[in-house]
This record gives structure tokens, sequence and C-alpha cells, in this order.
């Protein structure tokens, strides 16, 4: 039995064909970090919402790892917020 695979990119969304799998993968990146912060501090979507300046929903959304109608810049913010140094390089 023979097993075809493709070795990925590193970037699943440009594996996936994605538009715009760049920020994409940044979107994850930052999400990802915000779940594990907010789930370390073991504070309801309300709270978190209510802390981050936004609604239960977009937090609902972050905590499902789907931030579709959250930007970049504003998921930076996020991390300001709780406390973490953002650092953007090119």
């Amino acid at each position: 039995m023979s097993t075809n695979y493709t070795n990925s990119s590193g970037n699943i969304f440009a594996d996936l064909g994605f538009p715009n799998s760049e920020q994409e993968l940044l979107k994850a990146k930052l999400t990802v970090k915000i779940h594990s912060l907010l789930k370390d501090r073991n504070i309801t979507q309300i709270a978190a919402a209510k802390l981050l300046g936004t609604t239960q929903p977009q937090i609902s959304a972050i905590m499902r790892c789907r931030p579709v109608s959250v930007s970049v810049e504003r998921l930076m913010g996020f991390l300001t917020t709780l406390g973490q140094d953002v650092e953007v390089s090119i």
C-alpha cells in the first residue's frame, strides 16, 4: 500500500490555496496566543469582552480559533491589553 503526501510549506493557508495566506497565518498565531492567555486567566467570555473592549461573540470566535471578523491590528491590540509586547519585524 502506497501513501502519497506533500510536504507543507509551513503555511497551511497557502498550502490550501487561501487568498491572503500570510495574513491568515498571522491571525491564527495571534489568536492562539490570545486564546491561551484568556484560558490561563480563567475568565468568562463576557468578562474578556469587557476587558478587551469588544463583544462576547468576537471572544467566542477567538476561543474557537475562528477570528474571521477581527483584524490583525485588533488582535495585536488585544495582546497589548493582555500585557503582551507585540513586535513587528520585516
